[in-house]
């Protein structure tokens, strides 16, 4: 459930084999479910790819399922499967957040170019996230003087003046803004900064 997986919910079984039949032609991994409340079950923040989402289902219908995937924190890319009523909700859940919404009856070709693209929109998402508990992990392994040192050099402060400030050595700083460079696997205070940028920077491209 960890790699990048096509998550189909949908009511209709000969839809679901359809779609599956479908991706499997162009290569593209899936998995079907047959209502919003089995796939809600195992949903999670881990999961990675993107989510099929039929509009109207018995029991909770793909809006509600995609507002409860909100409140999990499970990002998965969704792209609603809708007939001409439902396009207003579907607009409406673009608004919201849905990736995108594809009209019955669909284009095959067009509908794996969407969930191609809502797939690699979710795996450089997963990638920055990685990227951000990489830098996290980094951080926290350095001691209270080599953070105050390291907040003094992304300053842009001169070691000479480090030192007058935290009343050390100046070979004593150069020793601390090696040790953050060696933890922060950076080779300059410019790398630092680009570096730590990546943590006030959720934007999604």
């Amino acid at each position: 459930m960890n790699g990048a997986i096509t998550h189909i919910v949908d009511d209709d079984p000969a839809v679901r084999d359809a779609l599956q039949w479908l991706l499997q032609s162009r290569g593209v991994p899936s998995r079907a479910w047959e209502s919003a409340e089995s796939f809600l079950a195992v949903a999670s923040h881990d999961l990675c790819g993107c989510l099929l989402l039929d509009v109207r289902m018995p029991g909770m219908s793909g809006i509600e399922l995609f507002d409860r995937l909100e409140a999990l924190q499970c990002r998965l890319p969704v792209i609603f499967l809708t007939g001409h009523g439902d396009v207003p909700m579907a607009v409406q859940a673009l608004k919201d957040g849905a990736f995108d919404f594809v009209e019955k009856p669909y284009d095959d070709n067009a509908l794996v170019d969407k969930v191609l693209a809502a797939t690699a929109r979710d795996a450089k998402r997963s990638a920055r996230e990685e990227s951000i508990l990489s830098v996290r992990q980094r951080l926290a392994s350095l001691t209270q003087r080599e953070q105050e040192v390291m907040r003094r050099i992304l300053a842009g402060k001169l070691n000479k003046v480090i030192a007058d400030e935290l009343s050390i050595a100046m070979r004593t700083v150069e020793v601390h803004r090696s040790h953050v460079f060696e933890k922060m696997q950076v080779r300059s205070a410019v790398e630092l900064s680009q570096m730590l940028a990546l943590l006030g920077d959720g934007r999604e491209d």
